[in-house]
């Protein structure tokens, strides 16, 4: 797989049903390793090891509602109390991060109501911090650790 722009992390790897797998060790269990995958794997890595953020926080691959219809957000880190903190949307690396990318994550966060806001495709990382009160949300360079 393509070496993204994260942290070097290990991963447990296997064929399933002839096809190269990955382990989620949020959901634990394998699933076929797709480009996205492949990121999303490191995101979750990246948000324990680099943020701070205990396993137990976050969590992968959910479906939610929105306007009647059902979507899946990629990864969601929680705060002790329970209310969601971070929402994260991974896309394949060679799909370009855009304003659509940038629509899609804020159409979920209208459900979810996170404070901060993390679109990668493994090569290019955008973090957004939200202003409820302004209606928008402020670039930063990084996450603050969780």
């Amino acid at each position: 797989m393509l070496k993204l722009n994260f942290p070097e992390y290990s991963f447990k790897l296997k064929s399933k049903e002839n096809k190269p797998a990955i382990f989620s060790i949020l959901r634990k269990k394998y699933f076929v390793l797709t480009p996205e995958e492949w990121v999303r794997q490191h995101c979750v890595k990246y948000l324990i090891s680099e943020k701070n953020y205990s396993v137990s926080l976050l969590n992968e691959e959910r479906q939610i509602h929105l306007n009647g219809i059902s979507k899946r957000y990629d990864i969601v880190g929680f705060k002790p109390d329970g209310a969601i903190e971070l929402v994260v949307e991974c896309k394949a690396p060679h799909i370009d991060i855009n304003q659509e990318t940038f629509d899609q994550i804020a159409r979920y966060n209208m459900v979810l109501k996170a404070e901060y806001l993390m679109i990668t495709n493994g090569l290019k990382h955008y973090f957004c911090q939200m202003d409820y009160k302004k209606e928008t949300y402020v670039f930063l360079e990084t996450l603050p650790s969780h």
